[in-house]
């Protein structure tokens, strides 16, 4: 299967049981409503699916059971976060045996790598598998800007068509898109941005809180490419306080509290991450309570593009 790295591509949540075991069941519950609400693909393995605590083995189990519960009906997208040129390379070799259809890539990890480092580091892991890649922008969280300059270089591989954009500057989009036009494929990664993006014209958005609502993320994508503006801007009115719950370190937390309100979750977090207490517990709680108190009837969205 090819990507065609456009609409909205859910980073999923890690589903744990109580006893910290992989809940295969609830993540089953989970991806179902995914591809019910219209996404265009899975991506697995980043920070909201909590990749850092997992072990190999559960690494490959994640990847398989998604292969098999999609039935090919989208992508399935492996985030790869490694600390060695090596340790990428491996990564990508696993995702292709376990059946993936994409890599999403972030920097070196801990090293901060200069420019020439981190694009040496894209293109020997690009170079080592034929899976499309899509290269993940982030300096706020991970200390590294890739340029445009450094993305000019990165062209040179055919398999890296697309950036997932996350530096928080709007105006990123735009220049992205004028200086390579649909060679580079263009993802927000910014919940808060998500409808913005779109209208700079983001080819797609890598969400978070669509863990939780899937239907109205698609809708406000879908209705903003669709040039329904009022429309989807009613929903993303409704929906910021809680697509703000994505720019926080407990990021994880609030969106599996949010999961498990729509009832496609569950709270358990792997350690060091902890289920949240006291007064933030009840800010967030807060928040979701207001956001499914005025949860917005949606108008047909599917099929609109």
């Amino acid at each position: 299967m090819s990507i065609e790295w456009k609409g909205v591509m859910p980073a999923v949540t890690t589903k744990f049981t109580a006893n910290d075991e992989l809940d295969l069941e609830m993540f089953a519950t989970n991806i179902k409503a995914q591809i019910d609400a219209g996404v265009s693909g899975i991506i697995l393995g980043g920070t909201l699916g909590e990749a850092s605590t997992l072990t190999n083995d559960e690494k490959k189990i994640l990847m398989k059971e998604t292969v098999k519960l999609v039935e090919g009906k989208v992508p399935v997208i492996i985030n790869i976060a490694e600390q060695t040129t090596k340790g990428a390379i491996h990564a990508a070799e696993v995702a292709e045996e376990c059946g993936a259809t994409g890599l999403m890539m972030l920097p070196p990890m801990r090293y901060k790598a200069n420019d020439y480092e981190t694009v040496t580091y894209f293109k020997e892991t690009a170079k080592s598998t034929d899976l499309p890649i899509m290269i993940y922008n982030n300096p706020i969280d991970y200390g590294i800007m890739v340029t445009m300059e450094m993305l000019e270089e990165l062209t040179v591989c055919d398999n890296i068509q697309a950036v997932k954009e996350s530096t928080r500057d709007i105006s990123n989009i735009t220049r992205i898109k004028s200086k390579f036009g649909d060679r580079l494929r263009v993802l927000t990664g910014v919940d808060t941005l998500g409808m913005e993006s779109v209208l700079m014209g983001a080819d797609g958005w890598v969400a978070g809180l669509v863990c939780a609502f899937p239907a109205e993320t698609c809708a406000v994508f879908e209705l903003a490419k669709a040039g329904r503006i009022a429309e989807a801007l009613d929903i993303y009115r409704w929906f910021l306080p809680l697509l703000e719950l994505d720019i926080s370190p407990q990021l994880v937390q609030n969106i599996k509290m949010a999961e498990v309100a729509t009832g496609i979750g569950t709270e358990f977090v792997r350690a060091p991450r902890l289920p949240l207490i006291g007064k933030e517990r009840e800010r967030v709680a807060a928040i979701i309570k207001a956001g499914m108190a005025s949860r917005p009837k949606l108008p047909a969205y599917k099929g609109i593009n």
